[in-house]
């Protein structure tokens, strides 16, 4: 597997960012960086349930699309959505219209609005690993799908009631919300909050 490649800038990224220019630009300027917030990861973690199975491109490149459906990701308007906001969703040729993904984010929004406020953030946080005992990626090869943390997190989240989490699922989520950096050791982007 490949080190970091140097970019259309000379500068050196992990490999996957380099194919697109959406792709460069959300790996320099979002993924790996921490992200807080109920609703913001709410987002996240809804859109890593539609990216399931599919490129993360698909759902970068219609991320405005998904936020305009789903009304920004507020998870009380979620949650307040009915079944015609759900036939509107499946008629929505902006979003991916997968039945089980659509009912997990509208399901999820309903549990996480019984939540305390700011006990989203904290509780998925709680899972992020200490830094100081992961070793740094040098290649691709060095990034796992899967850990324990990511392992233990889905598990606590399915036990809170939350749907389509699983460990892949979960550890994409803290991968892109910051509570990894597996930005590649010769990466630009190592080390950036």
């Amino acid at each position: 597997m490949s080190g970091a490649l140097a970019g259309p800038d000379g500068a050196l990224r992990c490999p996957w960012a380099l194919s697109t220019d959406d792709y460069v630009a959300y790996h320099d300027e979002e993924w790996g960086r921490p992200v807080h917030g109920d609703d913001a990861l709410y987002e996240r973690l809804s859109l890593e349930a539609f990216q399931s199975g599919l490129s993360w491109i698909t759902i970068l490149r219609r991320r405005d699309t998904f936020r305009k459906a789903f009304a920004d990701f507020r998870i009380e308007a979620v949650a307040a959505f009915t079944d015609a906001d759900a036939q509107r969703l499946l008629a929505d040729a902006g979003i991916i219209r997968n039945r089980a993904k659509i009912e997990a984010t509208l399901a999820n929004a309903r549990v996480l609005a019984d939540w305390s406020p700011g006990e989203l953030d904290e509780f998925i946080w709680s899972f992020a690993p200490d830094p100081a005992a992961r070793k740094t990626p040098r290649t691709l090869a060095d990034v796992p799908a899967i850990t324990d943390e990511s392992t233990a997190l889905s598990k606590a989240l399915k036990k809170r009631g939350l749907r389509f989490v699983g460990p892949t699922t979960a550890y994409a989520l803290m991968q892109a919300c910051g509570l990894v950096d597996d930005h590649l050791a010769d990466c630009v982007a190592r080390g950036r909050t």
